[in-house]
């Protein structure tokens, strides 16, 4: 069973279509990345999953029943963009009410302060907390009840970036022990190591969605090679034009070779084959070149359709 099933959802407020045919799923214990410009049908997409809306059009299963079923939101786990709590609370007090309207262990409370590291600050109030200290509160209040399903927005706003590789340090066991997650982000190099597929949306249309491999497939962008140490680099540059490689000049003693279309493997041969070399880097499309290239595409271009992991 998916955590996660929407199938041919649209979403209209009047004339105004801010989802349309959208087909989308999560597994069990999948982490899935969710991406788009502002307006894009982000947020739209979290609130059908928390069953604050009701599609226009379609369906939309949250572990195997209705969104707005309340055994299936004892199972969630939700953080905003922007989380509000009231200024007065302790963060402890916080985080004891919102256990108590959960239904979750009261010993869960200090647990979750020690792990999103506001242990020391859990006595003060939460109008002394920065930024990034209301985030992490919103982290540990999302945690409560060892939900099934989290969804995080923006989890990365406000947070310094030792916090953040905790955060996604975090995400990282939560998988490993089966928690489905879906993280809206617009730092995207910061979440690309810890998701297993990327959805991207762009005016409520589902543009693109599969693993980082399957959407480095489909889009043939290329893959650069960055090799210095060179003695000779002007005649390596000559060389590699003129049989029809785009390659540059990269500082002192190195090039850029761009691989396309399969070619990486037979370029690697040819420079390896040289000796004369210093050191050889690798770099393939981030996934900041995919969602560019997903978002250029001229709209009507057929989505790529991933499979779950």
């Amino acid at each position: 069973m998916n955590a996660v099933e929407i199938q041919n959802v649209s979403q209209r407020y009047g004339r105004m279509t801010v989802l349309e045919n959208l087909n989308l799923n999560l597994g069990e214990g999948e982490v899935l990345g969710l991406f788009g410009h502002n307006g894009a049908g982000k947020t739209t997409s979290m609130k059908l999953i928390l069953g604050l809306l009701n599609p226009t059009e379609g369906q939309v299963s949250v572990l195997g029943r209705k969104p707005n079923d309340a055994a299936v939101r004892r199972q969630l786990g939700y953080l905003p963009e922007n989380v509000t709590f009231y200024p007065q609370l302790s963060g402890r007090e916080t985080l004891r009410h919102f256990a108590r309207l959960k239904g979750a262990p009261a010993q869960q409370v200090d647990e979750l302060l020690e792990q999103v590291g506001l242990a020391s600050a859990a006595g003060r109030r939460v109008k002394t907390y920065s930024k990034g200290m209301r985030q992490r509160l919103g982290l540990a209040q999302a945690l409560l009840g060892e939900p099934r399903l989290l969804l995080l927005d923006e989890p990365t706003v406000g947070l310094d970036p030792m916090a953040t590789q905790d955060l996604y340090s975090l995400i990282d066991r939560l998988r490993q022990k089966g928690t489905s997650i879906i993280i809206c982000s617009h730092v995207l190099p910061g979440v690309e190591a810890h998701i297993g597929r990327a959805a991207i949306l762009a005016n409520g249309r589902l543009q693109a969605v599969g693993s980082l491999a399957h959407l480095r497939e489909e889009a043939a962008l290329p893959v650069h090679i960055r090799v210095t140490g060179l003695g000779e680099p002007e005649l390596w540059l000559q060389r590699l034009h003129n049989e029809g490689h785009a390659a540059r000049a990269r500082g002192d003693n190195a090039i850029e070779i761009d691989a396309v279309n399969g070619h990486k493997l037979a370029l690697l041969r040819q420079v390896l084959g040289d000796g004369a070399i210093g050191d050889i880097e690798i770099q393939q499309p981030s996934l900041e070149d995919l969602y560019r290239y997903y978002m250029d595409r001229p709209t009507g271009a057929s989505a790529v359709v991933g499979v779950s992991s």
